[in-house]
Formats: structure tokens, C-alpha cells, sequence
């Protein structure tokens, strides 16, 4: 299984809170590290230093998007509070959405039902918060028409 991953968090949330969030992200979607083919987040975070330092441990090419890019993606869990401090309603589901259609070769964000795992919510025991969202992006091709070309 090929996924993608979008993530968000607080800014300053160390790297342990980020690598717990991943695997219980990753545990509810059945989904391991190596099946991680993308991963992004909001160009907010893109001087985030443990989401840096994550990325760097996977051997992940990050990507990040400006908030109206993500901000065109429709998700299933848009906040208003969200998008009162980013500038989009989401972060990690469109991020999720959007590097998973890139790795296919698409431009054009995977639909909402290309999500494993939801707005999955996680506050470390430093307090810090991180949101993580997953998004298969293998075989979603032959399985929606709308997707069968690049």
C-alpha cells in the first residue's frame, strides 16, 4: 500500500510528539513507515523544527503548500478555527490529498474518499498538538474512472 501523509502541529512541538502522532496515525490506517510515499504540510510550518527533523528521519522530501492552495481542497473535517490562524480550513487533510495526487503525477487533488485516516488529532505529553491525516495513493487510479489518465 502506497499512502501520503499530511501533517500539521503547534509550532515548537518536538520531534517525539510528531513520531508518536505518525505511528498512531499510521497503526489506524493499517499502514506501516515504508508505505509512506509523500508526505507535506502548509508552507506555515516549513521552518518547523521537529516537522523537519521528522521528515529527515523518514528520508521524506516534504512538500508545502500555500494556504489557498489548501484552501481549494475539499475536506471532510474543515475548521473554522484553522483557518483563522493558517489562512486555509485545513492543513493536514488537504496536505494529505494533494502530495498523494502529486506522487500519482496529478496536479489536481485525490477526493475526500482517498482518506485512511481522517483528522486524526494528537497532544503530546508536552501539550503540544499535532494533526495527521492519511490518504492512499497506489491503486486509487484503477479504481475511479475520473482517475484513470494522468
Amino acid at each position: 500500500m502506497n499512502v501520503a501523509v499530511g501533517l500539521g502541529c503547534d509550532r515548537g512541538t518536538p520531534l517525539v510528539t510528531l513520531q508518536d502522532a505518525l505511528r498512531a496515525a499510521l497503526a489506524q490506517a493499517g499502514a506501516l513507515a515504508p508505505d509512506v510515499v509523500a508526505a507535506a504540510s502548509i508552507t506555515l510550518k516549513a521552518d518547523e523544527a521537529g516537522l523537519l527533523a521528522l521528515a529527515a528521519e523518514q528520508g521524506w522530501a516534504m512538500a508545502f503548500y500555500a494556504p489557498a492552495q489548501l484552501a481549494e481542497v475539499p475536506v471532510p473535517n474543515p475548521s473554522e478555527t484553522v483557518r483563522q490562524y493558517t489562512g486555509t480550513p485545513s492543513v493536514s487533510e488537504a496536505a494529505a490529498l494533494l502530495a498523494g495526487a502529486r506522487a500519482l503525477g496529478h496536479e489536481q487533488a485525490l477526493p475526500m474518499t482517498a482518506l485512511l485516516v481522517e483528522k486524526f488529532k494528537y497532544r503530546g505529553a508536552d501539550g503540544r498538538h499535532a494533526t495527521v491525516s492519511i490518504a492512499r495513493c497506489d491503486s486509487f487510479l484503477f479504481l475511479n474512472p475520473e482517475w484513470s489518465t494522468p
